[in-house]
């Protein structure tokens, strides 16, 4: 049977979603689960596919692997049992033989999280807008050998506790180009840049590169490939784990701003 799992992963300690062999990757992880379950023995034989790549730092809860496996039951009873804290399932589905997830996902969406709370927020959503449609990216992504076109479905601005993000919808994306639009659009967002420094980068040539904002405010929000997925529930370990990062960058919050004012 061929099956399609919806994956979170926290990327702070993955060099990556891709297999590599001398790091520590999301694929490798789950590739590894999988073998010490048996599951299969050879990933290629098995069909083993991500629907697209992340980098080193970025985060997923909507991430899409599947794999061809003759014990299917042990593989959606028992996966998040191996898989690491920092990666887990979050839903499975049963998926015709010829799945392939990158190929059939239908768009992406991503989430970026700025670091700080942008002085105009309602002029870096106004820009946001210039992003909507067919464009030429090649100012905002590391192109290579890549066709720099793509159509972007949707784009908003949003708040979570106290928090601003950038969320976007495409069919596909180039490297680096949703952390380059959040880099621009902060530079509005800070009145660096007018609200037109969108429409100016899409259509002319930029005056030095943007450098992509880092990775660790990055999320693959939702891979669509049109499937209805059944939940699994999150490991208690992931759960744990999680709750362990919370406290913690809770606590050294509290110790750098002790350490700004030692007197107080």
């Amino acid at each position: 049977m061929r099956l399609g799992f919806r994956i979170s992963y926290l990327g702070s300690r993955f060099f990556g979603s891709q297999m590599q062999e001398a790091h520590r990757t999301v694929e490798g992880e789950f590739v590894a689960a999988c073998q010490r379950l048996s599951l299969f023995s050879d990933w290629r034989k098995a069909g083993f596919l991500f629907a697209g790549r992340t980098d080193r730092g970025v985060h997923a809860c909507g991430q899409v692997a599947a794999f061809t496996t003759d014990v299917p039951d042990r593989a959606i009873q028992t996966l998040n049992l191996q898989l690491p804290p920092d990666c887990w399932c979050t839903g499975f589905a049963e998926v015709p033989a010829e799945f392939h997830p990158r190929y059939d996902a239908k768009s992406r969406t991503y989430r970026y999280y700025f670091s700080k709370l942008p002085s105009d927020v309602a002029a870096l959503e106004r820009a946001a807008y210039s992003f909507i449609g067919c464009h030429n990216f090649t100012n905002f992504a590391r192109v290579g050998d890549k066709n720099p076109w793509r159509n972007i479905l949707g784009i908003s601005i949003g708040k979570f506790e106290g928090s601003v993000y950038l969320e976007v919808k495409a069919e596909s994306f180039l490297w680096h180009q949703v952390r380059c639009m959040a880099t621009a659009l902060l530079k509005v967002g800070e009145s660096e840049e007018g609200e037109g420094f969108i429409s100016s980068l899409l259509e002319g040539e930029a005056k030095k590169p943007l450098q992509p904002a880092p990775a660790e405010g990055l999320i693959l929000w939702v891979t669509d490939c049109g499937i209805d997925w059944i939940p699994i529930p999150m490991d208690q370990r992931s759960n744990t784990y999680m709750d362990h990062n919370t406290r913690h960058h809770a606590l050294m919050a509290n110790v750098c701003r002790m350490l700004r004012t030692p007197d107080s």
